[in-house]
């Protein structure tokens, strides 16, 4: 081989590494495009419509509120009609239910779900048990609020609360959803 032919030959394996460099830098630049465009209104209300109409919950039960919980899935309530699919996976869910009385050692189990769950992700304290410790409040192995470690988006009080309760605590947090950023970092 000839020098003028390696000479050509260089110049050819330099522009897969310019193709990677430029592709990088294109990639950088289309996540900040998407930010962007994601967050204008018209599109943030398509994302977050879509948000509002697919909750899938997981409810954490210890106490009776799970009657309540169950009840308002059944047919007479429905929660399906607000969006709300009960779903048996914990990594797909976006909605965590804390319902009934919530000790120490249980704690750090939700804690450990709630790091497991799809972003963006929401907790619905029901019931007084999880809201403020219930009955059993002055307990030593009794955690007084889910707040403690969880940051809760709406509060369902009562004991046990009514399924019509939990119906306007979804619909508070579609409220909620509906009027948030599609990025909460940026």
């Amino acid at each position: 081989m000839s020098a003028s032919q390696k000479a050509r030959q260089q110049p050819d394996e330099d522009p897969i590494a310019m193709l990677a460099d430029g592709i990088n830098v294109w990639i950088g630049k289309l996540g900040d495009i998407v930010h962007t465009i994601v967050d204008r209104t018209p599109i943030r209300h398509v994302i977050n419509w879509g948000r509002i109409y697919s909750l899938w919950p997981v409810n954490i039960t210890t106490a009776c509120c799970s009657a309540e919980f169950g009840a308002a899935s059944g047919a007479r309530h429905d929660l399906e009609r607000f969006g709300v699919l009960p779903l048996g996976s914990l990594r797909q869910s976006d909605l965590m239910v804390v319902e009934g009385t919530v000790t120490n050692k249980m704690a750090k189990r939700l804690k450990m779900i709630y790091d497991q769950m799809a972003v963006p992700r929401y907790v619905i304290a029901m019931g007084d048990c999880s809201i403020s410790g219930g009955l059993f409040h002055d307990s030593y192995s009794i955690v007084n609020g889910v707040h403690e470690f969880l940051p809760v988006d709406v509060y369902v009080p009562g004991c046990p609360p009514r399924p019509e309760a939990l119906e306007q605590g979804i619909i508070m947090l579609q409220e909620k959803i509906r009027s948030s950023k599609v990025y909460e970092h940026t």
